[in-house]
This record gives structure tokens, sequence and C-alpha cells, in this order.
């Protein structure tokens, strides 16, 4: 079957239904009891973490530890569970076994099951505090330091306004670091900079599990349009613990870049390039990893893509980046020139986190300096072109190698958070490439195992991200 001809019962829309043969034939086939052990699984656990979480320190950013404010505790804070060190890991590591048993059995689970669970889980997380990470402080700080402040905040860090109330909530690694996102989310920053706190922290962790579910949804229609398992497809992405707990739980931008992302990936599958690649270059414009799938689009050569469809996508990412280009240019000056500076000076720091970081610490070596970033880079670098040669050579599918090249850029980052697989998943779900599939396994695992270790040994290993 070809890339884009859909399967038997799709249609070209890609609208969100689940009524087609295969799925029919599905209800028809056993249900694997082992698949709905995994679904309670992943609940259980999904549920024991947002009622414990206030109380639990290692689940709250580290400027939270000295304890949360009402306001910040969720809807749950008063429960006092505390799971404590030995707890938490074992309802984590509960949490990643269920999520590969439900992934394997997948096929012989209901879809109303499979997203139900997905709903579930967002709207848990959902409701309880922040997780794990202060960086939906640094939002709503970044949007303070425009909205409310009138600075630049692609010139200037949290620093230079410490007595601002929010400013005792921000990451040490944040202090005195720009923004390094793009200029829409910047944007939308300044929108929810005069709510409250509390407020601002629940708006982003709602923009969070929204993006989430919408990528579920994209992704269900993608997977259909490239003859994919959609339930599957669905329980790899929608199921994975670090994107509910760490990704909706610390309410990060990821998920709202990768929604019009995997938005456009799908556009493109229906043939709409000009959107398509439009919606890439948005996604890009809220945080700029988004970009890495437009050049594998351009480079298919297989016959999908003839010289017109390329001009198509031209066409669609350079009306969208002139757009942006003058929005940013507008809201922010020239400030944003300045992007690509302190993203380099953030990542040449390094953590703990990243593999390189891990193994460097615990060998001893030190942390990730300079030498060893750019190094990481020319590394990731020479893989990226290598992968898109191979798909210009019609050696690859387009978006098995973009997901490759995700592989390869979270393998070599310097700084690492486990949000950041997030990236990885709709391009593996999608990508019809097994190998690709079980590398992202193996990486959710890995990150996730990092996070086990510290949480026994050293504390969270998310200082301040």
């Amino acid at each position: 079957m070809s890339v884009d001809s859909p399967p038997l019962g799709a249609t070209r829309s890609g609208a969100f239904d689940l009524r087609r043969p295969a799925l029919e034939a599905r209800t028809r086939a056993p249900v694997s009891r082992l698949g709905l052990l995994g679904l309670a699984g992943m609940l259980a656990t999904g549920l024991l973490v947002s009622i414990s979480a206030a109380s639990t320190l290692k689940l709250l950013p580290q400027t939270l530890w000295s304890g949360a404010p009402i306001g910040l505790a969720g809807s749950f804070g008063h429960t006092g569970i505390n799971l404590g060190s030995v707890g938490l890991t074992v309802t984590l590591g509960l949490m990643f076994v269920s999520y590969v048993v439900t992934v394997a059995c997948a096929r012989r689970l209901s879809p109303a099951l499979v997203l139900g669970c997905v709903a579930a889980l967002n709207a848990l997380i959902l409701l309880a505090p922040v997780l794990a990470s202060t960086d939906i402080f640094s939002y709503q700080f970044y949007g303070r330091i425009g909205q409310m402040y009138h600075f630049n905040p692609y010139l200037a860090g949290p620093k230079a306004l410490a007595g601002d109330p929010l400013y005792q909530y921000i990451g040490s690694k944040w202090i005195a670091t720009p923004t390094v996102y793009g200029p829409v989310f910047t944007a939308l920053s300044y929108v929810l900079a005069p709510l409250s706190i509390a407020a601002s922290v629940f708006a982003y962790k709602a923009i969070a599990a929204l993006s989430s579910i919408a990528i579920v949804a994209l992704v269900w229609n993608g997977a259909r349009l490239r003859g994919v398992d959609q339930v599957k497809a669905t329980a790899l992405v929608g199921l994975n613990p670090l994107i509910i707990i760490y990704g909706v739980g610390g309410g990060h931008n990821d998920l709202l870049m990768l929604a019009p992302m995997v938005a456009g990936l799908v556009l493109i599958l229906q043939r709409r390039d000009r959107l398509g690649a439009a919606s890439i270059v948005l996604g890009a414009a809220i945080k700029v990893t988004a970009g890495i799938l437009l050049p594998f689009a351009l480079a298919d050569a297989r016959g999908r893509l003839s010289r017109g469809r390329r001009r198509d996508l031209l066409i669609g990412a350079g009306i969208a980046a002139a757009l942006v280009a003058v929005f940013a240019f507008v809201m922010f000056g020239t400030g944003p020139l300045n992007l690509p500076a302190t993203i380099e000076t953030t990542q040449s720091k390094g953590n703990g986190q990243s593999i390189p970081g891990f193994i460097g610490t615990h060998l001893g070596l030190g942390a990730v300096g300079l030498p060893a970033s750019l190094a990481l880079g020319a590394l990731f670098a020479a893989a990226l072109c290598w992968l898109l040669w191979r798909v210009w050579c019609g050696r690859l599918d387009w978006i098995v190698g973009a997901g490759w090249a995700a592989v390869a850029l979270l393998v070599s980052a310097a700084s690492l958070a486990p949000w950041y697989v997030a990236w990885l998943m709709p391009l593996a779900a999608l990508g019809r490439d097994r190998r690709l599939w079980q590398a992202s396994i193996v990486l959710t695992v890995a990150i996730g195992c990092f996070e086990l270790l510290g949480y026994i040994h050293h504390g969270s290993l998310v200082p301040g991200l």
C-alpha cells in the first residue's frame, strides 16, 4: 500500500471516525486481558501521582520544595499523601511497565478504551499541581517582563526584575537567561501575564493538556492515511508517561509546538502542501524544534513530491515565515535575533538528564561543557545530513527520516529534559518502521530510568528546568 493511498474505509479528509472495517473486525477479536491490565495500571498510577503530588516533594519543582501555596497545590492538595522516594519510584516504574504492556497489546484493545484512558490521564494530571519543572514559571515571567514591565524578554532575563513575587519560583538555571522560545509563544505569554500565578499555572497546563489531546487526534488521522494501526499509534503517543507526567504535568510548550507540527504532517499527507508547510513553520515559531520536519518533506523525492509540490511547500513555508518575521519585529523588534545565541548558551551548560551528561556524571567526567556541546552538535549535523540525503535519494521514507533525526537529536543533546521525548513519538507512531518504533520505546524507558535513579539517589534530576 502506498503512502498516499488511504486504507480501506479511510477518507482523504482524515475525519476522526471510529467506524471502519478494520476497527469493526477488531471488536470481534478477543480483547487482550493483559492489555486491559496495562490500561488499569496506567489509570491507577496516574491517579496516585495526581493525588499525592502536592505532598511528594520530588514530584514538585525545586522552588516549591519548601511547600506549595494553596493556590499551587492542585485539586488534591489536601490529601496529605506522601509517596516518598521508594513509593514514587515504584509508582512511576509500574506506570512505565503498564505503558509498555499496553502498547504491546494495543492491537487487541478497544479504541474507545484507549482513547478514554488518554483523556482520563490528561484530566487527572491537569488537576495535579505543576510537576517536576519550573519552566511554567519562566513562561509567566517572560510574559510579565514584556507586558507589565515593558522590557524585551529576548534581551533580559528574570534577574533584572528580582523584586517581582514570581521571581522566587524561577529555576536557578533560568534567572539570568532571556527567553529561548519563539515569538508566537512569547506573545501568548504576554496575553496570560495579567493572570495570577495560580491561574496562569492552570492556564499553561490546560493548554498542554488540550495540545496533548489534539496531537492524539492528529496521530489517529495520520495513522489511517499511512495505513498504520490507529489504536497502537494512539497508545504509543497518548499514553507515554514522559509526555503525560512531565509534559502535561509541567505545562510545557513542547506539546503546543507539536500540535501544529503534526497537523502540518497530516496536511501534507492529504496533499494540502502549502497549509502543511505553513503549519510546521507555525510550530517552529512556538519552539524552533518543530522546524526539523520541513527539510524532510522537501527532500522526499520518490515520485510523491513533484517539482510543483516542492514549490507549494516552499511557498507555504515562505509566506508563513514572512508573516512570523513581521509579527516578531512588530512585537519584539530585533530581539528574536538573539534567540540562536541564547539557545546555544543554555545547551552548552548541559545537564545530568542528557544521555552524554548522565554518562559523564556517573563516570566522574564532569558536566558537559562548550567543547563537548559543539562536538555533539557536529555529530547531530552529520546524522541530519545523512538522513536527508537518504530521503532525497528515495532510500528512506521522509517521516521515518525525520523520526531518526529526532532520535539523533535526543541522543546527542547536551541538555535534555524528559518531556523532549514528545518530539519523537508522533513520528515514530506514523513512520511504519519497526526499528524506529522500538527506538522510541527504548528511549522512553531509558530516560524514565534516569529519572527513577535520580529519585532514589540524588533527588529529582530536573534541577529547575
